[in-house]
């Protein structure tokens, strides 16, 4: 039977072939974070120049993306079961890359919407099918930490994504000023209070719109798909798949948890640089340069580590990849409650160094657990149902559960003015001196609110740790 093979897996390929091929994926996947965590770079000076509110600008960090993300992720899975992963992924890098770069040309609201939903629908392709690759290259002795190095690419993503977007926002009108004309003949223009140059935050997305294309060719030109893990010849159906997880505790106990981490962690990040901004008196320079190394540094650390401390200490403790997580969230909660009630940047981000390096403990983990708990043809569709489950409560409720908290906590604060947040943000208008306050107080709260959701899936990590050992095929 294929679970009793399946631990004498050895992996595939030469130790240095797996290590470039683990390598290019993460590469690709740091491009795929890039992309989608624009919006959160740029949303100030584009909330000024669209005239959109908190709500609005979650509704493109989240729903507008997460989604179609999330909903097609199961059917490319299907078809990565059966065909050519790496082709899979590369035809998806490139459509999120193109509509990456359509963001920069939405004249509206609703464009700027619709260009993130294709950006959803292309990288729904990346995740299900390079998971299921570096299942088959890696041994599973070996697996969370594979698993765990593909996971910096959300902080190194990250982070280049704060640190080039902030610049471009900065500069981007300086330096594309040779795009101005085309921008006024599409009909672009800045609608801010002062006008100025169409630019701006456009020109973050063009600029970044396409290095993950070139990255998904050369994957595609120089890394092999691998031949498929075990003995199981056929690839089981949907259903099938569905009934061997349908069973195991701990995948729904690993999965409600990541959907809980992903919808502080998503809707945190994206506005992290928006309150900085508006509760420091910070540019966007600066408060995303502190982004930037918070995940360049912080959440990689936690992130690599989550897998690396699982993979090391899984002999003295088996079930370890199931509750570190937890005790990791321990620690968590209330640093980032410290970070968010400081009183001055400095102290704020010196919390925001420590809180995600326990935050992020639970990535490699959670695939890991997820990985090892079905046969080798069912773990892109696994991945796929996890991915589903996390990124629809995380990306798809986060941001704008956050957004609407803010604009009511906002709201609260302005009622006894007769203003709103609304009016705060009409383009074009003089804004009241209560307007700044209560915009940068409803934040705070409003991520120290979301914030308090940790305590929710540590419980769950410790349950899925009862039953993992029982569940666990490879």
């Amino acid at each position: 039977m294929t679970d009793a093979v399946a631990p004498a897996f050895g992996g595939h390929g030469t130790k240095s072939y797996r290590g470039y091929a683990l390598l290019m994926l993460t590469v690709v996947y740091t491009f795929n974070f890039v992309d989608r965590g624009l919006i959160g770079i740029a949303q100030e000076p584009l909330k000024l120049d669209l005239g959109v509110d908190d709500f609005q600008l979650g509704l493109l960090g989240g729903p507008a993306f997460a989604i179609l993300y999330t909903l097609l992720g199961v059917p490319i899975a299907r078809m990565a079961e059966r065909s050519n992963r790496i082709t899979i992924i590369t035809v998806g890098a490139a459509v999120w890359s193109f509509m990456t770069a359509a963001c920069g040309l939405a004249g509206s609201y609703m464009q700027l919407v619709i260009a993130r939903v294709g950006v959803g629908i292309g990288e729904a392709a990346c995740t299900p099918p390079s998971q299921s690759v570096l299942t088959d290259y890696f041994p599973s002795a070996r697996r969370a930490t594979a698993l765990a190095i593909y996971a910096l690419g959300i902080p190194i993503g990250t982070m280049i994504s704060a640190y080039v977007g902030s610049q471009l926002v900065a500069h981007g009108g300086e330096w594309f000023a040779w795009l101005e004309p085309t921008f006024r003949a599409l009909g672009l223009h800045n609608n801010a209070e002062g006008g100025g140059a169409v630019a701006g935050w456009r020109t973050v997305f063009l600029a970044l719109g396409f290095p993950g294309l070139i990255a998904a060719l050369i994957l595609k030109a120089t890394v092999r798909e691998p031949p498929r893990s075990g003995l199981t010849s056929e690839t089981p159906s949907f259903s099938a798949t569905l009934r061997a997880i349908g069973g195991k505790a701990s995948f729904w106990h690993i999965a409600i948890a990541g959907a809980l981490m992903s919808f502080v962690g998503y809707s945190t990040s994206q506005f992290l640089v928006s309150y900085l901004v508006r509760n420091y008196s910070v540019s966007i320079q600066q408060a995303a340069g502190a982004l930037a190394i918070v995940a360049g540094i912080s959440v990689a650390i936690g992130t690599f580590a989550g897998g690396f401390v699982s993979d090391r200490l899984q002999r003295r403790f088996p079930a370890i990849a199931a509750w570190l997580p937890g005790a990791g969230i321990l620690v968590a909660l209330p640093v980032y409650l410290f970070a968010f009630a400081a009183p001055n940047f400095n102290t704020a981000f010196m919390f925001l160094l420590v809180a995600p390096m326990f935050h992020y403990l639970y990535l490699g983990p959670m695939y890991a657990v997820s990985q090892s708990i079905v046969e080798p043809r069912m773990r892109a569709t696994t991945v796929a149902i996890l991915l589903l489950i996390v990124n629809l409560i995380g990306y798809g409720l986060g941001p704008p559960a956050l957004g609407a908290l803010s604009d009511f906590l906002a709201n609260r604060e302005l009622a006894s003015t007769g203003l709103t947040v609304a009016l705060c943000k009409a383009p074009g208008v003089e804004h009241p001196a209560a307007c700044a306050p209560a915009l940068a107080h409803g934040l705070r709260y409003a991520m120290m609110g979301v914030t308090c959701l940790l305590a929710w899936p540590m419980i769950h990590f410790f349950l899925a740790s009862r039953r993992y050992l029982a569940d666990r095929v490879s």
